[in-house]
């Protein structure tokens, strides 16, 4: 994408987390001052990008996981930019039936996902702050296709790092309350702790962005599942949640988890 092609509505000046992140993950919905921000965290981690590649590859046992637990409806809160190996098609790969609502406030990430899933009637795209989760909980679109007398799996992926301590308990509070038992709660979260040198420098990246980035430690991280089972193996890089080839070796810049909401949590 170009400068010239940019919607109305988008920001030039101004970094934008998705597309960042997009950079990261070598995509071209990305803008010259996406990229000047991206190579400011990359010049503190050159390996960065194999972090994004990482939580995308979390997000695929994630999904596959909620698949064989059972579950078929997925709520994915701060989706990004659409990219090969989304939420829907690893769920719908397996059970053809599941729904999935995307979430994002980002204009660019909104026009590409309702233009690839408009002919869907599983899976659908609507604006939404991950600070205003009643707003999200509220959408009649999202309670059309989700029922929250059964279980879901809320994830929200690289997203909650861009959120206050408050917001994020807010947050998650709301669709704790909302979900059904045998739910499913997935994060992934920033971290300066695997690199306590360069974990500033980082963040330089999102200093001038539409949100800032905060990274947090292990044991903040583990306390947002306040309320849920935390499944195995807790805590973990995001390599390290149950690797497809049992090694978890990898980046040491992003913890991960899964949580279960137990029968009258």
């Amino acid at each position: 994408m170009t400068e010239e092609s940019a919607p109305p509505c988008v920001d030039l000046e101004t970094p934008s987390p998705a597309r960042i992140y997009d950079v990261f993950l070598g995509g071209k919905d990305n803008f010259a001052v996406d990229r000047a921000a991206a190579q400011l965290a990359l010049q503190a981690g050159p390996d960065i990008p194999l972090a994004a590649r990482e939580n995308r590859a979390f997000l695929g046992r994630a999904v596959r996981f909620a698949i064989e637990s059972g579950i078929r409806q997925f709520i994915d809160v701060g989706t990004g930019l659409p990219t090969q190996g989304s939420v829907h098609e690893i769920a719908q790969s397996r059970a053809p039936e599941a729904r999935t609502v995307y979430v994002d406030n980002d204009p660019i990430v909104l026009a590409h996902a309702r233009a690839l899933l408009s002919l869907s009637d599983t899976t659908t795209v609507i604006q939404g702050d991950l600070r205003e989760p009643l707003t999200i909980l509220g959408n009649p679109r999202l309670q059309e296709l989700i029922d929250f007398r059964r279980p879901v799996a809320v994830l929200m992926l690289a997203v909650l790092h861009f959120a206050t301590d408050e917001e994020v308990r807010d947050t998650i509070a709301a669709f704790h309350e909302a979900m059904a038992s045998g739910s499913l709660l997935v994060i992934s979260h920033g971290t300066p702790d695997g690199h306590p040198e360069d974990g500033s420098s980082t963040e330089d990246a999102w200093r001038n962005a539409s949100a800032r980035i905060r990274g947090r430690s292990r044991d903040e991280v583990q306390a947002m599942f306040r309320g849920f089972e935390l499944l195995e193996p807790g805590v973990v890089w995001v390599s390290q949640w149950r690797p497809d080839d049992g090694d978890g070796a990898g980046t040491r810049w992003v913890y991960c988890g899964v949580g279960r909401k137990e029968r009258g949590a």
